[in-house]
């Protein structure tokens, strides 16, 4: 078993190494370009929803307040006339990147710290690399990807959106579990 904090510094240079490699991912390659799309009409959109001054939140559209009236006859005409639609509200004004970014950053740390838990339970000092590899690739993985994949199930975000997402979380756990095969403690 190793501790937690002796696995420092491969959380923190994990952490660093996907931070990097998204960006590339995001900056360079630009294959998320094609995740949204543009409304048909935005301006007659936008025109239409100004005036309402909608709270930054997540919102659907026909809400429907409880189960019991789901099945009522005015609420599924309003999904047959359409439109159906999740919507996320975001706060006016220019996106502040620097705020995701941190949290992004925090959020690899938070991953390599699962991963130091789960590798550091299951592996002692002076593990194989490719057996640190192993648990540490398949614990980051499930942490960068499985949970968007709820998002095309109940949302129904684009499938091939989380396809990419599932191939970046892909190469950040690969880029988390060399990293921790590499800084690993000896015996």
């Amino acid at each position: 078993m190793v501790g937690i904090f002796a696995l420092w510094l491969p959380i923190l240079l994990s952490a660093v190494g996907v931070f990097i490699v998204s960006s590339i991912i995001h900056m360079v390659l630009k294959y998320h370009s094609t995740d949204f799309k543009g409304l048909p009409d935005e301006a007659g959109a936008r025109a239409a929803m100004q005036p309402l001054a909608i709270p930054p939140g997540e919102y659907i559209v026909p809400w429907c307040g409880n189960q019991k009236d789901m099945g009522s006859p005015e609420y599924q005409a309003k999904l047959n006339e359409g439109p159906v639609a999740f919507m996320t509200v975001m706060p006016n004004g220019p996106f502040k990147m620097g705020a995701s970014l941190i949290q992004w950053f925090i959020y690899s740390l938070v991953v390599g710290v699962v991963a130091a838990y789960v590798g550091g339970r299951a592996l002692g000092p002076g593990a194989h690399y490719l057996k640190v590899f192993q648990f540490v690739g398949v614990t980051s993985f499930a942490c960068y990807t499985m949970a968007g994949w709820q998002h095309s199930i109940w949302y129904k975000r684009s499938w091939l959106t989380t396809v990419k997402n599932t191939l970046d979380g892909l190469v950040y756990s690969l880029v988390t579990a060399g990293v921790f095969g590499w800084l690993w403690p000896g015996i």
